[in-house]
């Protein structure tokens, strides 16, 4: 599998052997879409909770008499069948949504997805992206004049002006190819791989 690899002004330059099984494989939307799946439920926190007819502040007296009113017969004020009353099944802040996936069908799953990146000409891949200073101008600028406005970067270590220029640009985002997650590759228009990020990649996931 050859990737382009581009110049600073966007433009194809010449071309990087890479690896077939992470670059050219089929693609598969069930795989996918549960590696996504299970990588946002892993990212949610147990932030909600809800009162047991146990937790809710009710009188325990009986409300009438059990029989001769007419009414329902009732026993406390605190039954969830009463408004205001507790839940029969509450949301507890402990609740788990993680979901596990093997390593290689997440492997398997972000090399579908790089791979198709690559046939809907959304990956590119760039000698190398550095900046003297950390200006979001600059950084802006060299992205415009590439063609690109949304944009994800890999790179093999974080460049310290590179991610403080990005970090005021709204949609764009600078991360070591290591933490590369299949949400932020589907997420952005386009993504820019540095040449050794590549190889990080292969490495990591290949």
């Amino acid at each position: 599998m050859d990737l382009k690899l581009i110049n600073d002004a966007g433009k194809p330059a010449a071309t990087l052997a890479a690896s077939d099984e992470l670059f050219g494989r089929e693609y598969n939307e069930a795989l996918i879409h549960q590696v996504v799946t299970a990588f946002q439920a892993n990212a949610r926190s147990g932030n909600r909770a809800q009162k047991s007819r146990g937790e809710v502040n009710k009188s325990h007296k009986k409300p009438w008499q059990q029989k001769g009113t007419g009414r329902a017969r009732a026993g406390q004020a605190n039954s969830p069948l009463w408004r205001g009353g507790g839940k029969i099944f509450p949301s507890l802040p402990e609740e788990n949504f993680s979901q596990k996936v093997n390593r290689k069908m997440y492997r398997a799953g972000m090399a579908a997805i790089l791979s198709q990146l690559v046939r809907e000409e959304r990956l590119s891949v760039i000698e190398a992206l550095t900046i003297d200073a950390p200006k979001t101008k600059v950084l802006a600028g060299k992205l415009k004049s590439m063609g690109m406005n949304e944009v994800l970067i890999l790179t093999d270590k974080l460049d310290e002006n590179l991610y403080l220029s990005s970090r005021n640009l709204p949609n764009v985002l600078v991360l070591e190819a290591r933490h590369a997650d299949p949400v932020s590759l589907l997420r952005y228009e386009r993504v820019l791989v540095t040449k050794a990020a590549v190889k990080h990649l292969e490495e990591a996931l290949a």
